[in-house]
């Protein structure tokens, strides 16, 4: 059952959401998960090394055991199936993070997108988006970029 959603704000670090039949809070970690699977369905599905690379690095970045993070990143699929507008809620949350978290969550998302080992046009084309929806500069953007080559790349000859 979807429900509406009546109003938001935001409270600090969290997104309070409250709809016809109950209020729901949205964190840090709840925004990074629904970003990643935001890129990660561009193409149309999630592949199973996208998933794994998406626990992996969910429960690095906060510390969570790995039942821990695959439940927030079901709960962050549903609430997104159940609510359409939320993603553009969540953007408003991610303006309120720093530069340097934009960055690093940009090279998570892209880990996920290479996780499969092939780069997908439209996962590019989700990765863009989001990462404007929640303010990051262009400076920030390649800064990921040169962060993800400089950790994935082997070493000049």
């Amino acid at each position: 059952m979807s429900d509406t959603i009546i109003t938001s704000r935001l409270e600090g670090s969290t997104l309070i959401v409250e709809t016809d039949t109950r209020s729901e809070t949205y964190d840090s970690q709840f925004l990074v998960a629904a970003l990643l699977i935001y890129i990660a369905r561009g193409s149309g599905s999630i592949e199973p090394e996208e998933t794994a690379k998406m626990l992996e690095l969910i429960q690095n970045r906060f510390q969570l055991r790995g039942a821990e993070s695959l439940e927030l990143l079901t709960r962050a699929m549903s609430e997104l199936a159940e609510k359409p507008e939320l993603g553009a809620l969540l953007a408003e949350l991610g303006r309120s993070l720093s530069d340097s978290d934009k960055e690093d969550i940009a090279v998570m998302a892209l880990k996920v997108i290479a996780a499969d080992g092939r780069r997908k046009a439209a996962e590019m084309e989700k990765f863009n988006e989001a990462f404007e929806a929640v303010g990051a500069s262009p400076e920030i953007v390649h800064r990921a970029f040169d962060r993800y080559f400089a950790e994935t790349m082997p070493g000049d000859l």
